[in-house]
């Protein structure tokens, strides 16, 4: 629903001309742009924005979700492996491990629970070579301690026996992970979040926020006019800033936030392609190789249809202004000489892959927050007690796991910041 037909629907007032001139950096608004008090705004309509507005619907708030695109997960939620984890590889504690097998739990119950295409169909993590056993024994440490249950070490020929096509001298079985049609679950939570009166806006961005009175104030505009005039300002209770690529960007644009609270962003694109040429999958499990620097590596998907996805690698994305990641100007083209790369990368575990097989998918950004040769980080979610901006909540980073995370996330957002 555009933003003006929102208005309408609410017998808010009608604009017929934008009232206030947009300048970045200036505090002072005129007094003639239209003014509502809401409730509850989450910014952004992905998977985690979609979970947390159905989330707080659910407790009785009236939630607002905004979206510049014209529908919900056009961006990194329908980009993504489509791949429910366990819970395996993050670190002891850790928000990723703990919102990752909560969420498994919540998203397989939600899935049976609302006929959401899924298959729990277990996962491979291979050791092609001596030297990276001990990888795979620390992933079975962290799994064990992160609560991942039914982790099982094999040897090379028991994996080999369970997938003929495999090559592995060990493998970690992971019988808890599986895929999901994400679209499916995403359009059940736009209903579920509907069905308890949140109302979606889309083609509507947020141009910038300030402070005032110990309320966010936020400055919106139909998609288009982000460099030109604010239509409406909104002040909300509590505004979720789920804006993913772009939740860094449009923080920074929150007078009245302290930039020291923004953390750095970095992004890192990820190409998928697809087998051809093959009457029947592989593999009937997902197999994925010990993971890499900025990812997982790139593994093998299933999706439900039977399709196989090879995928994604990583490619780390410089001189990406803010301007840029705000307004999503991303290159997502796969380039087909990129297989050269993928072939010897997926020969090590699938050595009869067979040359020309890989045809070119789709490719998807990752919101990450630490780059090239740094350690990998946590979510980072951010309420008052971080930042001192009252009913603000940033998120940031959410990437892998973040689609199965995202039930717990809005779980948690709800639980912690209600009020």
């Amino acid at each position: 629903m555009k933003m003006l037909a929102y208005l309408g629907r609410r017998k808010w007032m009608r604009l017929s001309t934008p009232t206030w001139r947009f300048v970045r950096g200036v505090s002072g608004v005129a007094e003639t742009v239209a003014k509502e008090r809401v409730d509850a705004v989450v910014i952004g309509a992905g998977v985690v924005g979609l979970a947390v507005a159905r989330e707080l619907s659910l407790r009785g708030r009236e939630v607002l979700i905004l979206d510049a695109a014209s529908s919900f997960g056009t961006v990194t939620s329908s980009r993504n492996s489509e791949v429910v984890h366990a819970g395996i590889y993050y670190p002891p504690n850790s928000l990723k491990a703990k919102f990752c097998v909560r969420g498994r739990e919540l998203l397989y119950r939600y899935c049976s629970e609302y006929e959401i295409p899924h298959n729990k169909i277990g996962k491979l993590i291979v050791a092609t070579g001596s030297s990276e056993i001990p990888k795979l024994d620390l992933l079975m440490h962290l799994g064990t301690l992160n609560g991942v249950s039914g982790l099982r070490m094999l040897e090379g020929f028991d994996a080999m026996r369970m997938e003929p096509q495999l090559r592995c001298v060990r493998a970690l079985l992971s019988p808890e992970s599986g895929v999901l049609d994400t679209h499916s679950f995403m359009l059940s939570l736009v209903g579920e979040a509907e069905n308890n009166h949140a109302t979606f806006s889309y083609n509507t961005v947020v141009l910038n926020g300030r402070v005032e009175e110990k309320k966010m104030h936020l400055f919106v505009a139909e998609t288009g006019l982000c460099e030109a005039e604010a239509q409406l300002e909104l002040i909300p209770n509590l505004v979720v800033n789920s804006a993913g690529l772009g939740a860094q960007a449009l923080a920074k644009r929150f007078q009245g936030l302290d930039h020291r609270f923004v953390p750095s962003s970095h992004y890192a694109r990820g190409c998928y392609f697809t087998l051809s040429g093959t009457k029947s999958p592989p593999f009937s499990k997902l197999v994925y190789p010990i993971p890499e620097e900025g990812g997982l590596g790139v593994h093998v998907t299933l999706d439900l249809n039977g399709l196989v996805k090879f995928g994604p690698d990583v490619e780390w994305i410089e001189c990406t202004d803010d301007q840029s990641s705000f307004l999503n100007k991303f290159d997502y083209r796969v380039k087909t000489n990129r297989a050269e790369k993928f072939y010897p990368e997926i020969r090590m575990y699938y050595p009869d892959l067979k040359d020309g097989s890989l045809e070119p998918g789709y490719s998807g950004i990752r919101p990450k927050l630490s780059g090239p040769k740094q350690p990998p980080t946590d979510f980072v979610i951010q309420g008052e007690e971080t930042h001192g901006v009252p009913g603000l909540v940033n998120l940031f980073g959410i990437e892998s796991p973040g689609l199965t995370s995202s039930l717990a996330i809005a779980e948690h957002i709800a639980n912690k910041f209600l009020r």
